[in-house]
Protein backbone atom coordinates (compact mmCIF):
# COMPACT_ATOMS: atom_id res chain seq x y z
CA UNK A 1 0.00 0.00 0.00
CA UNK A 2 1.28 3.49 -0.87
CA UNK A 3 2.72 5.40 2.07
CA UNK A 4 0.92 8.66 2.90
CA UNK A 5 3.24 11.63 3.47
CA UNK A 6 2.23 14.31 5.96
CA UNK A 7 4.04 17.45 7.09
CA UNK A 8 3.29 20.77 8.78
CA UNK A 9 3.12 24.28 7.39
CA UNK A 10 6.71 25.08 8.42
CA UNK A 11 7.79 23.17 5.27
CA UNK A 12 6.80 26.21 3.16
CA UNK A 13 6.11 24.16 0.02
CA UNK A 14 4.24 25.70 -2.94
CA UNK A 15 0.62 24.60 -3.21
CA UNK A 16 1.11 23.09 -6.67
CA UNK A 17 3.72 20.65 -5.33
CA UNK A 18 1.54 19.74 -2.35
CA UNK A 19 -1.27 18.89 -4.76
CA UNK A 20 0.98 17.08 -7.23
CA UNK A 21 2.33 14.72 -4.57
CA UNK A 22 -0.87 14.55 -2.48
CA UNK A 23 0.87 15.77 0.68
CA UNK A 24 -1.22 16.60 3.75
CA UNK A 25 -0.24 19.77 5.63
CA UNK A 26 -1.04 20.43 9.29
CA UNK A 27 -1.01 24.20 9.98
CA UNK A 28 0.98 25.74 12.81
CA UNK A 29 -0.69 28.51 14.79
CA UNK A 30 0.24 32.19 14.66
CA UNK A 31 -1.23 34.88 16.89
CA UNK A 32 -1.18 38.65 17.14
CA UNK A 33 0.32 39.53 20.53
CA UNK A 34 -1.73 42.74 20.81
CA UNK A 35 -5.18 41.37 20.01
CA UNK A 36 -4.42 37.72 20.94
CA UNK A 37 -6.29 36.72 17.78
CA UNK A 38 -5.10 33.31 16.56
CA UNK A 39 -4.56 32.31 12.93
CA UNK A 40 -3.72 29.14 11.05
CA UNK A 41 -0.54 29.40 9.00
CA UNK A 42 -1.41 29.38 5.30
CA UNK A 43 -5.12 28.97 5.99
CA UNK A 44 -6.42 32.07 7.76
CA UNK A 45 -3.15 34.03 7.55
CA UNK A 46 -1.10 34.31 4.37
CA UNK A 47 2.58 35.34 4.28
CA UNK A 48 2.09 38.62 2.40
CA UNK A 49 -0.48 39.74 4.96
CA UNK A 50 1.80 38.77 7.86
CA UNK A 51 4.80 40.63 6.45
CA UNK A 52 2.75 43.73 5.70
CA UNK A 53 1.46 43.87 9.27
CA UNK A 54 4.94 43.20 10.68
CA UNK A 55 6.29 46.18 8.75
CA UNK A 56 3.47 48.23 10.27
CA UNK A 57 4.56 47.18 13.77
CA UNK A 58 2.46 44.11 14.55
CA UNK A 59 4.29 41.50 16.63
CA UNK A 60 3.37 37.87 16.07
CA UNK A 61 4.09 34.76 18.11
CA UNK A 62 3.70 31.16 17.05
CA UNK A 63 2.64 27.90 18.61
CA UNK A 64 2.52 24.28 17.54
CA UNK A 65 -0.47 22.91 15.63
CA UNK A 66 -3.67 22.36 17.57
CA UNK A 67 -4.02 18.93 19.16
CA UNK A 68 -7.17 18.31 17.10
CA UNK A 69 -5.38 19.06 13.82
CA UNK A 70 -2.68 16.48 14.41
CA UNK A 71 -4.98 13.89 15.97
CA UNK A 72 -7.67 14.12 13.29
CA UNK A 73 -5.17 13.80 10.46
CA UNK A 74 -3.23 10.84 11.88
CA UNK A 75 -6.25 9.00 13.27
CA UNK A 76 -7.96 9.07 9.88
CA UNK A 77 -5.14 7.05 8.32
CA UNK A 78 -4.90 4.73 11.32
CA UNK A 79 -8.59 3.97 11.02
CA UNK A 80 -8.20 3.19 7.30
CA UNK A 81 -5.01 1.16 7.98
CA UNK A 82 -3.01 3.35 5.60
CA UNK A 83 0.71 3.58 6.46
CA UNK A 84 1.83 7.17 6.95
CA UNK A 85 4.87 9.28 7.79
CA UNK A 86 4.69 12.68 9.44
CA UNK A 87 7.82 14.71 8.63
CA UNK A 88 7.89 17.38 11.33
CA UNK A 89 9.44 20.80 11.89
CA UNK A 90 12.75 20.69 13.80
CA UNK A 91 12.27 19.79 17.47
CA UNK A 92 14.84 22.48 18.37
CA UNK A 93 12.59 25.19 16.94
CA UNK A 94 9.11 23.93 17.82
CA UNK A 95 7.26 21.47 20.03
CA UNK A 96 5.43 20.08 16.99
CA UNK A 97 7.48 16.88 16.75
CA UNK A 98 7.10 16.03 20.44
CA UNK A 99 3.36 16.69 20.30
CA UNK A 100 2.96 14.46 17.25
CA UNK A 101 4.83 11.63 18.98
CA UNK A 102 2.56 11.82 22.04
CA UNK A 103 -0.56 11.94 19.88
CA UNK A 104 0.65 8.97 17.83
CA UNK A 105 1.04 6.96 21.04
CA UNK A 106 -2.55 7.84 21.98
CA UNK A 107 -3.83 6.77 18.57
CA UNK A 108 -2.00 3.45 18.78
CA UNK A 109 -3.81 2.70 22.03
CA UNK A 110 -7.05 2.79 20.04
CA UNK A 111 -5.64 1.36 16.81
CA UNK A 112 -2.77 -0.98 17.87
CA UNK A 113 -2.01 -1.88 14.25
CA UNK A 114 -1.65 1.74 13.15
CA UNK A 115 1.41 2.19 10.94
CA UNK A 116 2.44 5.76 11.81
CA UNK A 117 5.97 7.13 12.02
CA UNK A 118 6.90 10.65 13.08
CA UNK A 119 10.25 11.94 11.81
CA UNK A 120 12.12 14.84 13.37
CA UNK A 121 13.57 16.38 10.22
CA UNK A 122 15.67 18.89 12.20
CA UNK A 123 14.93 21.14 9.25
CA UNK A 124 12.85 24.25 8.58
CA UNK A 125 11.18 26.06 5.70
CA UNK A 126 12.03 24.67 2.27
CA UNK A 127 14.87 22.67 3.83
CA UNK A 128 12.09 20.68 5.49
CA UNK A 129 10.08 20.94 2.29
CA UNK A 130 12.77 19.28 0.17
CA UNK A 131 12.89 16.40 2.65
CA UNK A 132 9.12 16.05 2.36
CA UNK A 133 9.32 16.07 -1.45
CA UNK A 134 12.00 13.37 -1.35
CA UNK A 135 9.72 11.13 0.72
CA UNK A 136 6.67 11.91 -1.43
CA UNK A 137 8.50 11.10 -4.66
CA UNK A 138 9.61 7.75 -3.25
CA UNK A 139 6.12 7.01 -1.93
CA UNK A 140 4.67 7.77 -5.36
CA UNK A 141 6.93 5.11 -6.85
CA UNK A 142 5.61 2.51 -4.41
CA UNK A 143 8.90 2.19 -2.53
CA UNK A 144 8.70 0.46 0.85
CA UNK A 145 8.22 2.52 3.98
CA UNK A 146 11.43 1.23 5.51
CA UNK A 147 13.46 2.39 2.52
CA UNK A 148 11.69 5.76 2.47
CA UNK A 149 12.45 6.20 6.16
CA UNK A 150 16.14 5.36 5.74
CA UNK A 151 16.69 7.58 2.71
CA UNK A 152 14.64 10.45 4.12
CA UNK A 153 16.49 10.57 7.44
CA UNK A 154 19.86 10.60 5.65
CA UNK A 155 18.62 13.30 3.25
CA UNK A 156 17.39 15.40 6.18
CA UNK A 157 20.70 15.02 8.03
CA UNK A 158 22.55 16.30 4.96
CA UNK A 159 20.30 19.30 4.37
CA UNK A 160 22.10 22.64 4.56
CA UNK A 161 20.23 25.83 5.50
CA UNK A 162 22.01 29.12 4.89
CA UNK A 163 20.08 32.34 5.31
CA UNK A 164 20.10 36.02 6.11
CA UNK A 165 17.47 38.45 7.37
CA UNK A 166 16.38 41.90 6.28
CA UNK A 167 16.24 43.37 9.78
CA UNK A 168 18.03 42.10 12.87
CA UNK A 169 15.21 43.41 15.09
CA UNK A 170 13.03 40.42 14.22
CA UNK A 171 15.76 38.06 15.45
CA UNK A 172 16.12 40.23 18.56
CA UNK A 173 12.43 39.69 19.34
CA UNK A 174 12.94 35.97 19.00
CA UNK A 175 15.97 36.04 21.29
CA UNK A 176 18.43 35.11 18.53
CA UNK A 177 20.66 38.18 18.91
CA UNK A 178 21.08 40.77 21.68
CA UNK A 179 19.23 44.09 21.62
CA UNK A 180 22.53 45.97 21.43
CA UNK A 181 23.72 43.88 18.47
CA UNK A 182 20.40 44.42 16.75
CA UNK A 183 20.55 48.20 17.25
CA UNK A 184 24.15 48.52 16.04
CA UNK A 185 23.52 46.15 13.15
CA UNK A 186 20.62 48.26 11.96
CA UNK A 187 22.71 51.44 12.07
CA UNK A 188 25.65 49.94 10.20
CA UNK A 189 23.65 47.90 7.68
CA UNK A 190 25.20 44.74 9.11
CA UNK A 191 23.50 41.55 7.95
CA UNK A 192 23.96 38.19 9.65
CA UNK A 193 24.45 34.89 7.88
CA UNK A 194 23.09 31.92 9.82
CA UNK A 195 22.69 28.20 9.28
CA UNK A 196 20.95 25.28 10.96
CA UNK A 197 23.11 22.85 12.90
CA UNK A 198 21.46 19.80 14.47
CA UNK A 199 18.12 21.58 14.19
CA UNK A 200 19.25 24.83 15.85
CA UNK A 201 19.82 28.29 14.37
CA UNK A 202 23.53 29.16 14.57
CA UNK A 203 25.11 32.46 13.43
CA UNK A 204 28.05 32.07 11.03
CA UNK A 205 29.17 35.56 10.02
CA UNK A 206 28.11 39.20 9.85
CA UNK A 207 28.75 41.32 6.76
CA UNK A 208 27.92 44.85 5.76
CA UNK A 209 25.60 45.20 2.78
CA UNK A 210 23.12 42.89 1.07
CA UNK A 211 25.26 42.29 -2.02
CA UNK A 212 28.23 41.04 -0.01
CA UNK A 213 25.94 38.78 2.00
CA UNK A 214 24.51 37.11 -1.12
CA UNK A 215 27.98 36.63 -2.59
CA UNK A 216 29.17 35.03 0.64
CA UNK A 217 26.11 32.77 0.83
CA UNK A 218 26.87 31.44 -2.65
CA UNK A 219 30.53 30.96 -1.70
CA UNK A 220 29.49 28.98 1.39
CA UNK A 221 27.36 26.82 -0.85
CA UNK A 222 30.42 25.87 -2.88
CA UNK A 223 32.40 25.16 0.29
CA UNK A 224 29.76 22.79 1.64
CA UNK A 225 28.80 20.71 -1.38
CA UNK A 226 30.57 19.19 -4.37
CA UNK A 227 27.56 18.06 -6.41
CA UNK A 228 25.28 21.07 -6.72
CA UNK A 229 24.56 20.88 -10.45
CA UNK A 230 22.44 17.74 -10.09
CA UNK A 231 20.54 18.82 -6.97
CA UNK A 232 17.18 20.44 -6.39
CA UNK A 233 17.97 23.76 -4.71
CA UNK A 234 15.48 25.44 -2.38
CA UNK A 235 15.11 29.20 -1.98
CA UNK A 236 12.63 30.88 0.37
CA UNK A 237 12.09 34.57 0.94
CA UNK A 238 10.24 37.00 3.18
CA UNK A 239 8.23 39.03 0.66
CA UNK A 240 11.32 39.58 -1.52
CA UNK A 241 10.85 37.57 -4.70
CA UNK A 242 13.25 39.84 -6.60
CA UNK A 243 16.15 38.90 -4.31
CA UNK A 244 15.15 35.24 -4.47
CA UNK A 245 15.45 35.25 -8.25
CA UNK A 246 18.70 37.21 -8.08
CA UNK A 247 20.09 34.52 -5.76
CA UNK A 248 18.85 31.84 -8.15
CA UNK A 249 20.72 33.47 -11.03
CA UNK A 250 23.93 33.68 -8.98
CA UNK A 251 23.65 29.99 -8.06
CA UNK A 252 22.92 28.98 -11.66
CA UNK A 253 25.82 31.00 -13.05
CA UNK A 254 28.25 29.70 -10.42
CA UNK A 255 27.31 26.03 -10.20
CA UNK A 256 25.09 25.27 -13.21
CA UNK A 257 22.05 24.35 -11.09
CA UNK A 258 18.83 23.98 -13.06
CA UNK A 259 16.18 22.66 -10.66
CA UNK A 260 14.81 24.96 -7.97
CA UNK A 261 11.91 25.15 -5.52
CA UNK A 262 11.23 28.82 -4.77
CA UNK A 263 8.50 30.03 -2.43
CA UNK A 264 7.66 32.59 0.21
CA UNK A 265 8.43 31.77 3.80
CA UNK A 266 5.15 30.88 5.49
CA UNK A 267 3.55 32.78 8.35
CA UNK A 268 4.92 30.48 11.07
CA UNK A 269 8.57 30.80 10.02
CA UNK A 270 8.10 34.39 8.85
CA UNK A 271 6.80 35.54 12.24
CA UNK A 272 10.33 34.98 13.59
CA UNK A 273 12.51 35.67 10.55
CA UNK A 274 10.64 38.75 9.30
CA UNK A 275 10.31 40.43 5.91
CA UNK A 276 13.46 40.55 3.82
CA UNK A 277 14.63 37.10 4.89
CA UNK A 278 16.39 35.12 2.18
CA UNK A 279 17.33 31.46 2.58
CA UNK A 280 18.79 28.69 0.46
CA UNK A 281 18.79 24.94 0.96
CA UNK A 282 20.93 22.19 -0.58
CA UNK A 283 22.56 18.85 0.14
CA UNK A 284 25.95 18.51 1.82
CA UNK A 285 26.72 14.90 0.98
CA UNK A 286 29.80 14.83 3.21
CA UNK A 287 27.73 15.14 6.40
CA UNK A 288 27.00 12.10 8.57
CA UNK A 289 28.96 9.65 6.45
Amino acid sequence: MKVKIITDSAADLPKDLLQKYDIDVIPLCVYDTATEEEYLDGVTLQPDELFRHMQEGTVYKTSLPAYESIHTTLAAYAQKQIPCMYLAFSSELSGTYQSAVLITDEIKEVYPEADIDVVNTKCASIGQGLVVLKAAEMAGKGISKKEIMNDTVLYANQMEHIFTVGDLQYLVRGGRVSKVAGFIGGLLNIKPILHVEDGKLIPIEKLRGRKKVLQRMVALMGERSEDLENQTIGISHGNDLESAYALKEMITETFGCQTFVINSIGAAVGAHAGPGTLAMFFQNDTKNL
